[in-house]
């Protein structure tokens, strides 16, 4: 239910009353007028007795409202009348108003023939003319079922023209991201790899953090993988890409530089962390059971850890050192993790 903020019965009828003074105006000729201007408007207009709750005046519209003659609404309440979830909530409001000093405003819905109708009804207690307390009510209904109807329709376009907006949004990234991406693998191409290394640098020289770089390599396959051809070869490079995808999180960056060198980009890690989660990823390559035609494919990969600014202090640096130590484990024969030396710069 909500209030509408109005003048109180007795301004409006000191206005009224001035109004037709300083115009010479007829008695009651301000009321033959709003009642035309009601019928006009085709709004139901009653007016009901307070003590006993039955209506002494209705109009045809009220009539046709309840689905009766106004002869069959005359002297009836609304228990009467209507069901009793309706005319409890009618009477509620009644009484509410009875209070008020202002009109007062409710919304109200009717079913009838299983149509559903909504009005904002507003009642208001008449004055006597001795002054003493009021015995009748007025209401006039407004009908707000087509402007609920298009609010709701409104509204129902918006939340699907957002929808869209964020489908399509979703749509671009998605396709911006796979122009991104390397068919095979999955991962990141050099293009990103570029850019969120320039951003890891700034953000930890800016919040002095520091992040881990690792440099990958696939270790030169056994000879009865390479006897499958370029199929098997995709087919471990597929694999190589989805463990790499799998153990890095959202904010990290996964990638293929060239045709057997990736690189990961470990936001927020330090040396000591990205060794032990590289060798978990190295024990996966392993021992992951790859399998083309019904036969197992095994291989191996070579890694060799930098961090940012503890091995390098530029991004350069930190690049070369991320390759040295991968140098250093294919040294060893593959299938092996390395750490980049720590620099100490003299103060």
């Amino acid at each position: 239910m909500t209030e509408t903020m109005q003048s109180t019965p007795a301004e409006l009828a000191d206005r009224a009353s001035e109004l037709r003074a300083a115009n010479g105006l007829a008695e009651g000729s301000l009321g033959a007028v709003l009642l035309s201007l009601v019928e006009r408007l085709e709004a139901p207009f009653a007016v009901k007795e307070i003590s006993t709750g039955k209506y002494v005046h209705v109009n045809m519209h009220v009539a046709a409202l309840y689905g009766r003659s106004p002869e069959q609404l005359l002297g009836h309440t609304d228990a009467e009348l209507l069901g009793p979830e309706l005319s409890a909530a009618l009477r509620t409001a009644d009484q509410t108003a009875l209070g008020q000093s202002l009109p007062y405003t409710t919304d109200h819905r009717i079913e009838r023939e299983r149509k559903r109708r909504e009005f904002s009804v507003t009642r208001v207690a008449l004055p006597t003319a001795d002054g003493g307390p009021a015995r009748h009510l007025c209401y006039v209904w407004v009908e707000t079922t087509l402007a609920h109807h298009r609010e709701a329709q409104l509204t129902k376009a918006l939340q699907q023209l957002e929808q869209q907006q964020v489908a399509g949004e979703t749509l671009r990234r998605e396709m911006q991201d796979q122009t991104l991406r390397d068919n095979v693998t999955g991962l990141y191409q050099r293009a990103h790899f570029d850019d969120q290394l320039r951003r890891e640098v700034d953000l930890s020289s800016r919040e002095h953090r520091e992040f881990a770089m690792v440099s990958i390599a696939l270790d030169p396959l056994p000879d009865q993988v390479r006897s499958h051809g370029e199929a098997a070869r995709t087919r471990v490079l597929e694999e190589l890409g989805r463990l790499l995808r799998g153990n890095t999180r959202a904010m990290d960056a996964s990638c293929r530089l060239d045709e057997d060198r990736f690189v990961i980009l470990l936001s927020g890690v330090g040396l000591a962390t990205a060794h032990s989660r590289m060798e978990g990823l190295r024990r996966q390559c392993a021992t992951q059971i790859v399998v083309l035609d019904g036969r197992d494919l095994g291989f191996t990969v070579s890694m060799g850890v930098a961090s940012f600014p503890h091995t390098a202090h530029t991004q350069e640096d930190l690049m070369q050192a991320a390759d040295l130590a991968l140098a250093e484990a294919q040294r060893r024969g593959g299938n092996q993790v390395t750490l980049a030396s720590i620099r100490f710069d003299a103060v």
